[in-house]
């Protein structure tokens, strides 16, 4: 029988055999894709999407896969792996369109999961004082990435060109590797235990616990960097070489091997390093040798022109082939080093749960190697600097070392707040600083108490509120400016069908809602400051990236699907701004302070709709924005700037940014983990404003984006743009009377009759649609939209007024001694808590109406050839959200009035 040190050694060698040969699968697309690229006559943008489509899966999978090991044990789940692996990448030889590679490219990821489960099942062997050791030498078989570069030209040229062989005998390779690595390990020491004392499993949730640490994402980051960047280089660089250098494509593929390989094979010293020296700090070594060399390698070659004396001097300035090797061999080390050192440190934090933290740190490090090949490409084509590549590594890690440094800073001294005996003795021993206040941290914050709010309260708060306006109102802006871009792209010459217009319409409000849930959490763990710098300066991406797109008609339209996503960012804007402001003001105060900051907010809608047209069509920014371009309608060119419907947001953007930057604050009590909000989705109420606020807000910003569509489609004759942004306009100045009202009468009564005026008007419009016998009455039509926005914008203010209420009501109601004033006081925070959580999240799922409003209507359109479906529909749905409001918050038994 063998020894346990013959089976430690067996199990690695097998192991790291078997992640070789998944990562050379894994990673195939890099060396045939450039066939498939010549064969298919693929642009950047695609191609990089089929160098993609496999890492994406192989991340994706690693959560899952991680949990799987857990449960089950490493050695079945690495097993059954690599057999399923092998029959797509068999397929792959035989497929012959585009479409087919991406799919068959999303199975083939599955040998990227690979490293979840073997990294898992490996760890389980090793003591602590070897783990990273041993997960080192596991993780060197991501050298699989070289052992692709090196054998599969060589199998291209031995069978004449033929690179269908690749996948073949890759294939074989992963059957043959699946029984060696079955008959010669074992079932590892942690299940074989478990197994022996009959253990019940963990269930799912316990598995996933880990998941709420923010700790786990920042490691995850991290490993994005030193493996998905490493992924990304390794698929990115023979065509590197083949671009700016003109070489041919083996020896691209060659000297890619002294990235790729050194660093897979150097990541058994830097388990060791983390053994050594701890593998926080030989992250850190990494991350400031990956700064400097990407940082060199991001400048592009230029030509200086200097006009002597004797005429003008060329200076070329570049990067040459020997010296750019040098840097990414040395990039690549720093990065196999790192990825030791990542999971070295996983393994101190969470050594019980490498399956599933490993798995999700994997996944998001995967991700990364998903998304940057595409983004490369994608950056290529609208920079045209090839070098780019390396200018968007360089600010992951940037990103990646600031957040590192203050997390750690916070943690540090989150340990000094709870142990002041020990601050105090390393203050006396100058190994620290005294402790300072922190300028734009309220520690004292009790706005529900009357003197506190006259003295000191009212003051902050009102100046927190007006730097959230405008800040939101440029949120909103970014959020639906891609409605007026939209109508303007066939008259500039892209050739999109109306269908996919209304897609691009609809696609923001998708992403909306999406960035709306995660934004609804983040308030309680970043602080309301922070992230509204941060959010709002994440506008910048979107805005200037639409004023690079749309000059170039050869933009592929899944760019555009790419910005219209990212324009979601402003709608995740509001979950986190609303809920911020809910925190300054004293409940008798919410509804207008809300209703002004949200109103404010509302008003981007309208002014977005009516500056971008502005600035398109006066050519506004004409200096910075580019060239014009030719706008055809009705057989009359005229002269337009598009560009501008994004670059005129930027300056405004950076300006909110920094102003909320100097003088807004954090409040220290508004602390809660992630596990402590989600506990609003037990709450029927969450579930029933969610439906309530869809009615109103989601009715808001559907029909505002529409609007202009509509329209355009039902009355051709009349130029929608005049007039488009008045209804957006007004539902955003009657939000803060809503709130108003609701302060005054209750927000149950206000947003009842709301209802009633919307289901009316809803149902009246279609009388005015054009019909068979008449061309329909397009002043109707809008008048009827008209009252459809000012009764959604009422409801806006009115429902935001309730939520508060109804949380504050319940937890209230839960205290058994009505004088106990701590325990009165603690439910009010609790309620305060998860109203503003409740207040992001409803606000999320009613960020679906911008994408269904638009769906629906083009749906209805296509089926029946008129909008008539959809209003009536729009109209049963105003019902229901009136027959909700009557039965638990406005009728006479009401469970919670309010």
């Amino acid at each position: 029988m063998a020894t346990l040190k013959q089976k430690q050694v067996s199990v690695l060698t097998m192991s790291t055999l078997a992640f070789a040969v998944n990562f050379a699968v894994w990673v195939m697309f890099s060396v045939i894709g450039i066939k498939i690229k010549s064969e298919l006559n693929l642009n950047e943008t695609e191609f990089g999407l089929l160098v993609a489509t496999p890492i994406l899966t192989g991340s994706l999978v690693r959560l899952p896969l991680g949990l799987l090991t857990d449960r089950y044990g490493g050695r079945i789940v690495f097993f059954i792996q690599m057999l399923l692996v092998s029959i797509p990448t068999w397929l792959v030889s035989y497929a012959t369109e585009y479409w087919q590679y991406l799919v068959l490219g999303l199975f083939v990821g599955l040998a990227g999961g690979s490293f979840a489960v073997g990294i898992a099942y490996t760890s389980t062997w090793f003591s602590k004082e070897r783990q990273g050791t041993a997960m080192g030498i596991f993780g060197a078989g991501n050298a699989g990435s070289s052992l692709t570069k090196f054998i599969a030209p060589l199998i291209i040229a031995a069978f004449g060109g033929a690179w269908q062989m690749v996948p073949k005998i890759y294939a074989v390779a992963m059957v043959v590797m699946a029984a060696l690595f079955w008959f010669f390990t074992y079932t590892d020491p942690l299940h074989e235990k478990d197994a022996q004392q009959n253990r019940s499993r963990q269930t799912l949730g316990q598995q996933l616990t880990p998941l709420l640490d923010a700790r786990v994402w920042r490691f995850g980051l991290a490993y994005a960097f030193v493996f998905g960047a490493f992924v990304a280089m390794a698929l990115w660089l023979p065509k590197y070489y083949v671009g700016e250098y003109g070489l041919p494509l083996a020896a691209a593929a060659f000297l890619t091997i002294f990235f790729d390989l050194p660093s897979g094979a150097i990541r058994a010293l830097g388990g060791w390093a983390s053994d050594k020296w701890g593998g926080n700090t030989v992250t850190w070594w990494v991350l400031w040798v990956s700064l400097i060399c990407l940082f060199l390698l991001s400048y592009p070659p230029t030509t200086l022109i200097i006009h002597g004396i004797k005429g003008e001097v060329a200076v070329n300035l570049g990067v040459g082939i020997v010296l750019f090797t040098a840097l990414v061999f040395i990039v690549g080390l720093a990065q196999g080093f790192g990825k030791a050192s990542v999971y070295r440190s996983l393994a101190d934090h969470y050594p019980t749960q490498m399956g599933v933290v490993g798995g999700i740190v994997g996944l998001i490090g995967g991700m990364g190697g998903f998304v940057l090949p595409i983004m490369f490409g994608v950056a290529a084509d609208a920079v045209g600097v090839r070098s780019s590549c390396f200018m968007l590594m360089f600010l992951l890690v940037v990103v990646t070392m600031i957040w590192t440094w203050v997390a750690e800073n916070n943690e540090r001294e989150a340990i000094l707040e709870r142990h002041a005996d020990v601050r105090a003795e390393l203050v006396g021993a100058e190994l620290i600083e005294r402790a300072r206040p922190r300028r734009h941290l309220l520690i004292d914050w009790r706005p529900d108490d009357e003197t506190f709010w006259e003295k000191t309260g009212r003051r902050i708060a009102n100046r927190n509120l007006w730097l959230s306006m405008p800040a939101l109102l440029l949120a909103f802006a970014v959020w639906v400016v891609w409605s007026v871009i939209v109508v303007e792209l066939p008259h500039v010459g892209f050739k999109f069908t109306t269908n996919q217009l209304f897609w691009l319409a609809a696609l923001p409000g998708l992403s909306g809602a999406f960035f709306r849930a995660l934004y609804s959490f983040v308030v309680p763990i970043f602080g309301g400051r922070n992230w509204t710098v941060f959010s709002t300066a994440l506008l910048l991406l979107p805005t200037l990236w639409i004023g690079v797109a749309v000059q170039d008609i050869n933009t592929n339209y899944a760019v555009f699907v790419v910005i219209a996503l990212l324009c979601g960012l402003g709608a995740g804007n509001f979950s986190s701004s609303m809920a911020n402001i809910s925190f300054f003001y004293p409940q008798r105060l919410q509804g207008t302070a809300l209703g002004l900051n949200g109103g404010i907010g509302n008003l981007g809608v309208g002014l977005a709709q009516l500056i971008a047209p502005i600035a398109v069509y006066s050519g506004a920014l004409l200096i910075l924005g580019g060239n014009a371009q030719s706008h055809t309608d009705g057989g009359v060119t005229t002269q337009i700037w598009v560009q501008n419907a994004g670059f005129i947001w930027a300056p405004f953007i950076v300006a909110a940014a920094v102003a909320a930057w100097f003088g807004m604050d954090n409040i220290a009590s508004v602390k809660a983990g992630f596990a402590e909000q989600v506990a609003i989705f037990k709450h029927k109420h969450q579930w029933l404003m969610s439906w309530l606020y869809t009615g109103t807000f989601g009715s808001f910003i559907g029909l505002a984006v529409s609007f202009p569509m509509l329209v355009n489609t039902e009355f051709p004759g009349v130029d929608a743009f005049k007039f488009a942004f008045i209804g957006p306009l007004l539902a955003a100045l009657v939000r803060p009377i809503g709130g108003w009202l609701s302060d005054r009468r209750g927000g149950a009564p206000i947003t009842f009759w709301s209802f009633v005026v919307m289901a009316v008007a809803a149902l009246a419009s279609v009388a005015f649609l054009p019909a068979a016998d008449s061309g329909g009455h397009a002043v109707g039509f809008v008048a009827m939209f008209l009252i459809l926005f000012l009764g959604a914008g009422i409801g806006n203010g009115s429902t935001f007024r309730m939520i508060p209420t109804i949380f504050r009501t319940l937890h209230e109601r839960e205290v058994m001694d009505r004088n106990d004033a701590a325990a009165l006081e603690q439910a009010r925070r609790v309620g305060a808590t998860e109203a503003a959580a409740t207040m992001g999240f409803s606000s999320a799922v009613a960020a679906f109406g911008g994408f269904f409003i638009p769906i629906a209507c083009g749906a209805s359109i296509n089926l029946t050839g008129s909008p008539q479906g959809a209003l009536i529909f729009f109209s049963l749905f105003y019902l229901t959200c009136l027959w909700i409001t009557w039965r638990w918050y406005s009728g006479k038994e009401a469970e919670a009035p309010c």
